[in-house]
C-alpha cells in the first residue's frame, strides 16, 4: 500500500488568499528521508515546503515541535515565511497545541517562538509574530561592486548607506536602493550573484527602498528578494535582518513597528511588519509579523 502525505497551502503575509507567499505543510514527515523530502519541495515547487515530525506532547511543549524547511533547492536552517505559517497551522490544526497563544518551534537554527493575536471573525487568517535571534552584522560591500550583479548602477544605491550582510539566522546582503524606480529595474544576475554571495557571508540579496509615503497603513519600504532564477512574494527572514539593519543605522525608530510590503511586482502583494529594539550599540528583541491564511489541502502518494 502506498503511504499517504496530508499537506495544507497557506498564504503568509498576506491579507487575502492568492496573495502573499504560499507555503506548503506536511502534516506528518517521520515516514520521509530528507531526500524525499528535498524531491516534494521541488514538486510543490514553492519557495518553501516545510515538514513537521509529530513527538510527544510532553516533549514538544519542552523542546518545540520539529520543523525542517526546504526550498526546491536545498534545506535551510530558518526562514521566516516557514516558521509563521507552519506554526499557524499547528495553532489552528495541532490535537494539544490546537488556539495556544504561543508555540514554539524547533527549526535547526533552534527554538524560534510564535505568538498568535486574537482571531478575528470577520476578518481572514491569523496573525502571528515570531522574536528572531538577535542580529550579527557582518561586513559592509562596496556599491560599485554590488551594483553590477543586481542590473544597477552604483548611482541606483543608496549614497550614503552601503549594501551589508545581516544575519538573524540566515544571513542576507541588505542593499539600500536610492529609489523605487530603481527597485523596478532590479534584475539580478543570477549565476554571477551567486560566485560572488558564496564569499560575502551572505545567501542572498535583500533590496529594499523608502516609499516616502506618509499615509495611515502605507509601507514605510518596499522590498524586493530575486533568487533561484525566480522571485519571492515575501521573505520573514530577510525583514527580520532589514529592520536590525534600519535600526542600527538609525533609518527606523527603535521599538516601532514598521511595514515593508514585497511581491508588489509579480502580483503577490505582501505585508510584513517588522520592529527591533536597541540598546546601546546592540540591536536585539527582532519580531516580524504577518497573517496567514489557509487556503488548500491535498495528499501525496508514495511507495
Amino acid at each position: 500500500m502506498p503511504r499517504t502525505l496530508d499537506y495544507s497551502v497557506l498564504d503568509v503575509f498576506a491579507e487575502q488568499p492568492l496573495a502573499g507567499n504560499p507555503l506548503a505543510v506536511f502534516h506528518d514527515a517521520r515516514s520521509l528521508t530528507t531526500e524525499e523530502m528535498q524531491a516534494l519541495a521541488r514538486e510543490t515547487n514553492l519557495a518553501e515546503t516545510t515538514f513537521i515530525l509529530p513527538a510527544e506532547p510532553e516533549h514538544e511543549e519542552q523542546h518545540g515541535v520539529r520543523v525542517r524547511i526546504f526550498t526546491t533547492g536545498e534545506e535551510l536552517p530558518f526562514a521566516g515565511h516557514p516558521t509563521l505559517g507552519t506554526a499557524t497551522w499547528l495553532h489552528l490544526n495541532h490535537p494539544t497545541l490546537r488556539g495556544a497563544g504561543t508555540i514554539k518551534l524547533h527549526l535547526n537554527v533552534g527554538p524560534i517562538t510564535v505568538t498568535f493575536a486574537p482571531a478575528q471573525p470577520e476578518v481572514a487568517g491569523i496573525v502571528a509574530t515570531m522574536r528572531q535571534n538577535d542580529p550579527v552584522f557582518g561586513v559592509a560591500h562596496a556599491r560599485s561592486v554590488v551594483a553590477p550583479l543586481l542590473g544597477l548602477t552604483e548611482e541606483d544605491l543608496s549614497p550614503t548607506h552601503a549594501p551589508q550582510t545581516v544575519s538573524t539566522g540566515l544571513p542576507f546582503c541588505i542593499v539600500p536602493l536610492r529609489s523605487l524606480e530603481a527597485l523596478q529595474r532590479l534584475q539580478v544576475a543570477q549565476r554571477e550573484a551567486q560566485a560572488w554571495l558564496a564569499n560575502s557571508g551572505a545567501r542572498f540579496f535583500y533590496c529594499v527602498a523608502p516609499t516616502h509615503n506618509a499615509e495611515p497603513h502605507a509601507a514605510q519600504w518596499q522590498a524586493r528578494m530575486q533568487f533561484y532564477g525566480g522571485e519571492d512574494p515575501a521573505t520573514g527572514s530577510a525583514a527580520g535582518c532589514c529592520i536590525s539593519w534600519l535600526v542600527q543605522h538609525d533609518l527606523a525608530t527603535a521599538g516601532t513597528d514598521v511595514l515593508i510590503e514585497q511581491g508588489i511586482q509579480i502580483h503577490r502583494p505582501s505585508r510584513i511588519l517588522a520592529r527591533a529594539s536597541l540598546i546601546p550599540e546592540k540591536v536585539h528583541d527582532v519580531h516580524v509579523s504577518g497573517r496567514t491564511i489557509p487556503v488548500a489541502m491535498g495528499r501525496f502518494f508514495l511507495p
